[in-house]
């Protein structure tokens, strides 16, 4: 068969993709407010689309634990748990610190000049938690890159995206505030310095320490 019969088109995204991307957006940064309840109508009028796309993005949505469905018309935004971001920290800190002792050693001069750039520009007082969480994971990512194999990228990524929520909503409490700002370059600064040394236990260590830092940051501004 020739390959142009055999290589399909790209075709646009999908209804569906759009809702839930959008519906997954507005939960994360807290516009559909944690422990409210919609109807199926409200959210469908809010995006201004049928009811079957809004079933089909929920259906995703409940399966990364954003909300949870009734068997009539309507969806509960998933309230913040503290025990779920304790949940969330703890696995991170089982898999991390293994990774980290991996790549630093692999990360090249560069890469490692990169994420020193990329660090200090979290530093930036015009850009909140809500404006940088994309381009801190892809940091911690690239952190982690050359070490990390196909079933741990997803897994750190459902670990990520989970803990999204309590990330943008409880340290992005503290964005008024400019010394949060420095405070973040500077840890991932620090980071970064910690893996320029090659000591596989330093950065293990340093993102041990990490995440235990901003566990206890995301808790301390989320507890009434």
């Amino acid at each position: 068969m020739p390959a142009r019969q055999s290589v399909r088109p790209i075709a646009a995204r999908s209804v569906v993709e759009q809702v839930t991307d959008e519906l997954r957006r507005a939960i994360l940064s807290g516009a559909l407010a944690p422990g409210e309840q919609y109807s199926l109508r409200e959210l469908a009028g809010m995006l201004e689309v049928s009811f079957i796309p809004i079933r089909e993005a929920l259906r995703s949505l409940e399966g990364e634990g954003l909300v949870t469905t009734s068997r009539g018309r309507s969806v509960m935004i998933a309230p913040l748990d503290l025990a779920d971001l304790q949940g969330i920290y703890r696995l991170r800190r089982s898999i991390e610190p293994d990774i980290a002792r991996r790549s630093c050693a692999l990360l090249t001069d560069a890469d490692l000049d990169e994420l020193d750039a990329a660090a200090t520009g979290f530093g930036d007082h015009s850009h909140g938690m809500a404006d940088i969480y994309d381009d801190h994971i892809a940091f911690h990512l690239a952190l982690l890159a050359p070490a990390v194999t196909t079933w741990e990228n997803r897994v750190l990524t459902t670990l990520w995206r989970a803990g999204e929520r309590y990330i943008r909503i409880g340290i992005g409490r503290l964005d008024p505030d400019p010394a949060e700002h420095h405070r973040r370059a500077q840890a991932h600064v620090d980071l970064v310095a910690h893996f320029r040394t090659r000591d596989p236990e330093q950065a293990a260590t340093a993102i041990a320490h990490h995440l235990a830092h901003n566990e206890q940051i995301a808790l301390k501004a989320l507890t009434p």
